[in-house]
């Protein structure tokens, strides 16, 4: 399927995957240097710190024939879910279309938010409103359980984690998606999240 949308200029091929972004946890790390090492000092959050111990985000690695290759991300309020997943490729769907592009084929792995029955539903109605009123069609592919190696987001995601490190001190949320956003050049947009009606 990948090659046949490589073929296809109105088609886009979309990595997708979500992942945390700790402010506390530390990436394993490894560097040359004339001076003394830097030591990562383990952090601790305050109890009284407002800000979460871990950000959430969707991102999309998108691959459109005689394009350069991008990726889009969205900070989540909360975990991923069935319900933000639907609202992070109706944003990609936007995006993709105001470029021209009819077909979304979305390559991801096997999350429970990916192929819950509310995400299928939501696809068969999607997929039936673009083809009836216009817009960008998604086919998804489903990678082999226990196979990151096969989706090429992962190694952003692995290197952007050591990009942000920050070794003496606590980052705040804000820092974290700006440090995020600044190592893998990406704008940032306003976060998903479930209307308190809905949650």
């Amino acid at each position: 399927m990948i090659a046949l949308a490589a073929t296809q200029s109105a088609w886009a091929v979309g990595f997708e995957d979500e992942t945390w972004w700790s402010r506390v946890a530390r990436p394993p790390l490894h560097a040359w240097t004339d001076d003394p090492p830097v030591r990562l000092i383990e952090q601790t959050v305050a109890a009284a710190d407002p800000d979460p111990k871990a950000l959430a985000c969707y991102g999309l690695l998108v691959r459109r024939p005689a394009a350069r290759e991008t990726l889009w991300l969205r900070f989540v309020d909360g975990r991923p879910l069935s319900a933000l997943t639907e609202q992070f490729l109706t944003w990609t769907c936007e995006r993709l279309a105001a470029a021209g592009t009819t077909t979304l084929l979305v390559v991801w792995d096997n999350a429970g938010w990916h192929g819950s029955k509310a995400v299928r539903a939501w696809l068969r109605a999607h997929n039936q409103e673009a083809h009836r009123a216009g817009g960008v069609r998604i086919i998804p592919c489903f990678l082999p359980t226990k196979s990151p190696w096969l989706n090429p987001i992962e190694p952003k995601w692995l290197h952007g984690k050591r990009r942000i490190v920050e070794p003496a001190r606590l980052l705040t949320a804000a820092e974290v998606e700006d440090r995020v956003c600044a190592a893998l050049a990406c704008p940032r947009f306003a976060h998903l999240s479930i209307p308190q009606e809905v949650a």
